[in-house]
């Protein structure tokens, strides 16, 4: 804290870091190993949505020396950031989702980064190396003869969530062949829009943990808050009505928007990312947790294809 001039009279423990009452404000404390580069332009990107007015984001502090990435006395690359004081999103209060998908859509019109000629993955390469990636799966099972509890009913299931991920991945490249404008092309993802990363703070809603921005489409942010809220809610149409009505009041939605937003829906994610957790982790014992997550991302399957058949 030393090397930012601030000095912290509290310290309190959050998610991987450390929270400290300054004289300035909260100010957050986390390791950070990536590029400092990355970090300068998230910076850029946060300041740029303070000045076009929405001031509530975790900016990235620079230290006395203008660096945003520090290095404490043991080596260690830090990275401090402004912080808020609240709570998070309440995914069991339908007020606190409908205000978070309104606060959502307002960050999103001022969430804008000219390119930097960097070129880097998009939905539809996402999509196609998370459907590589269960090919790879199902087929691992099928030659696996002594199976656990979890492995049987990832395999008996696997091939449906690939033919779901396969013709999403279809449909997907029709809808994004065509690119929108340099004004869409410009616009930024946070990458990670769940209950955690949204406080309810005095002065509003506030977005932190923009460590996973990215180029996609800005409805990615926007489906991937609906899918957490929607699992937790068998996917009921009318919650997933009144959030994209409440988008649209702050933000309206293009038709091509919507059609990407309901191609996002239709796509597994939660079993891919289970399936993938699977395949990178230690596969002699897998916990009842994720057994009991598998288990009802398959009981969600008629809820989730019934929302997306209605989907408008």
């Amino acid at each position: 804290m030393e090397q930012y001039g601030l000095e912290a009279r509290t310290v309190l423990r959050g998610r991987g870091a450390l929270i400290c009452e300054t004289e300035e404000g909260l100010k957050i404390i986390r390791e950070y190993w990536g590029s400092p580069g990355k970090m300068e332009q998230l910076r850029k990107m946060q300041l740029h949505c303070r000045e076009s007015g929405f001031p509530l984001v975790d900016l990235v502090l620079e230290n006395q020396e203008g660096q945003v990435v520090t290095t404490g006395e043991e080596g260690i690359p830090y990275i401090v950031r402004d912080w808020f004081k609240g709570r998070e999103c309440d995914p069991r209060s339908q007020e606190d989702i409908k205000k978070s998908v309104e606060a959502m859509a307002r960050l999103h019109t001022v969430l804008v980064l000219e390119e930097d000629g960097e070129q880097v993955p998009g939905l539809l390469e996402e999509c196609g190396r998370h459907n590589r990636e269960l090919r790879r799966i199902r087929k691992f099972l099928q030659h696996k003869k002594r199976k656990n509890e979890f492995e049987e009913k990832l395999s008996g299931s696997i091939s449906y969530f690939l033919e779901k991920g396969e013709k999403t991945e279809i449909e997907m490249g029709k809808i994004l062949a065509n690119k929108g404008t340099v004004s869409d092309q410009n616009r930024i993802c946070h990458g990670e829009c769940n209950q955690h990363n949204i406080l309810f703070t005095g002065k509003g809603v506030a977005f932190t943990n923009f460590d996973h921005w990215n180029r996609l489409p800005q409805i990615c942010d926007l489906g991937q808050f609906m899918r957490k809220i929607l699992e937790k809610y068998q996917w009921d149409l009318r919650i997933g009505e009144d959030m994209i009505l409440s988008y649209d009041r702050e933000k309206s939605l293009s038709d091509r928007e919507r059609v990407c937003l309901k191609c996002y829906l239709s796509y597994p994610w939660k079993f891919w990312k289970l399936a993938n957790f699977y395949t990178n982790s230690n596969k002699v014992w897998i916990s009842q947790k994720n057994l009991e997550k598998l288990e009802q991302t398959i009981a969600l399957v008629q809820p989730w294809n019934e929302f997306i058949r209605y989907f408008q």
